[in-house]
Order: structure tokens, then sequence, then C-alpha cells
């Protein structure tokens, strides 16, 4: 397989990846082609080689600065910008970690929270008392899963495939 081909294939496989996490599809190619490219790469270059918009890749790379997955940096005599992501994977999975938990599920256990504050009233009793059962159910699992997701953030990889290896025995 020549080099382009596998280039493109990862690149492709990856944004199918992302999109069914949730993100979209072109921030996930061009979070590839980053992750694989030797060099930084201007707007341009990822354009070309993506078949992009600039409207398009100008604001999935905003997007992925906003995540803490590319950082620009500007060549001294050039007006343009460059991009590069950081080749550390680990890295990469617990900052996109961390940011999936910011706008997912932080807001659910906040407005889990404030849930629990209310006083729920209702004319069916058994109702009620079913709806705030689930609701401390999805509490505790989500008090958990924070907790989990906090010590991956927090993680170094030893510690991750040690605990991992743990959990297979």
């Amino acid at each position: 397989m020549q080099i382009e081909e596998a280039k493109n294939k990862f690149i492709q496989s990856w944004g199918t990846l992302g999109s069914q996490w949730g993100i979209n599809r072109t921030m996930s190619q061009i979070h590839a082609l980053l992750l694989i490219s030797q060099h930084e790469l201007s707007a341009e270059d990822i354009m070309e080689q993506l078949s992009i918009s600039r409207g398009n890749a100008n604001m999935n790379i905003r997007a992925l600065m906003d995540w803490g997955l590319v950082t620009k940096s500007i060549k001294p005599g050039d007006r343009k910008e460059y991009f590069n992501a950081g080749k550390d994977i680990w890295e990469a999975a617990r900052k996109i970690t961390f940011e999936r938990r910011r706008r997912e599920l932080e807001p659910l256990m906040q407005m889990i929270e404030e849930l629990k504050k209310e006083q729920i009233v209702g004319e069916d009793s058994s109702e009620v008392e079913a709806f705030n059962h689930s609701i401390n159910e999805i509490s505790n699992f989500t008090s958990k899963a924070n907790q989990v997701l906090d010590k991956f953030i927090r993680s170094d990889e030893n510690w991750f495939y040690k605990t991992l290896l743990q959990l297979v025995k």
C-alpha cells in the first residue's frame, strides 16, 4: 500500500470514529491529518489535502484548538498560521475525555443535583417515588463515572494499563 493511500485510510477511519463519538467528522479528519503529518500544516495545506472549504477548515481548526488538541504557530517572515497536533495519543485521549466530560457529563450532573434539591410532587405518589429513585440511581452512576474519568484524566499511561490488567485478571 502506498503511503498516500495509507494516510487517506487512516484519516477517513479517524473521521468515522470521531463522528461515532459525536464529534464533527471534518474536525476528526483534520486532527488525524495533523497527527500523522511530519510537519506543521497551514490552513491552506489542510484545505487542499482534505478537499474542504476555508470556512470549514478554519471553524474546525479553532474547535480543535479549543479542545486543546491543536496548537498554532507563526514562522518568522511568513504571514501564514501553522497548526500542529501533539503526537502523544495518551495526552490526546485525556484531553478528549476532559472536554467530553465538561460538555456532556457535568451539565447532566448539575441538572440532576438541581432536581434532587426540588420537592417533586404529583398525584401519584408511587410515580414520584419511582422518579426520585431513578434520579438517585442516575446520580450515583454519574458520580462514579465522573470519578473514573477524573482518575483517567489525571493518570499516566502506566497507571491506566496496570489498573486495566487488574480488572482483566
